[in-house]
């Protein structure tokens, strides 16, 4: 979207599209939080294994930090000019801050830089999933993928 110029149709329908998806995306994260932490977690496969454990949680603690962050940014970035962010025509989220291009700007940057991270996080956590699956050989990837019960 960034090399796409002001005047190119496509720049604006897909910013549209991005600003719903990120909405609707937002009411799921949401949603998928508060189902996580009322539900029981599984054991881990080795509980005396501390490091392993403490990156899995480091990373999806560092993942959902990741995602409440870009969708904020996001939120702050289309509200910037004080207008609320429609969804597909089928309701609007309100603008609950008094316009700002300062904070635009802000959060702009932050929205960039927390994207790259979390581009890079999910391709880390790939990595750590058929890791698990291809040299350490445990039901890892195949409890992620509900393929085997917790």
């Amino acid at each position: 979207m960034v090399d796409l110029g002001y005047y190119d149709p496509w720049y604006h329908d897909s910013l549209s599209i991005h600003k719903a998806v990120g909405i609707l995306a937002a009411i799921l994260l949401v949603i998928r939080y508060l189902w996580v932490r009322l539900q029981p977690r599984p054991m881990h496969l080795n509980p005396n294994n501390s490091v392993n454990t403490l990156m899995a949680k480091g990373a999806h603690a560092l993942l959902y930090l990741s995602m409440f962050v870009l969708m904020i940014s996001g939120y702050l970035i289309s509200t910037a000019k004080g207008q609320g962010i429609d969804v597909f025509g089928a309701f609007e989220f309100p603008a609950l801050l008094a316009d700002s291009a300062e904070r635009g700007e802000l959060a702009g940057d932050i929205h960039e830089l927390v994207a790259t991270g979390f581009i890079i996080l999910v391709g880390l956590h790939t990595a750590a999933s058929l890791l698990h699956h291809f040299v350490f050989k445990d039901n890892t990837l195949l409890r992620m993928l509900r393929v085997l019960k917790s």
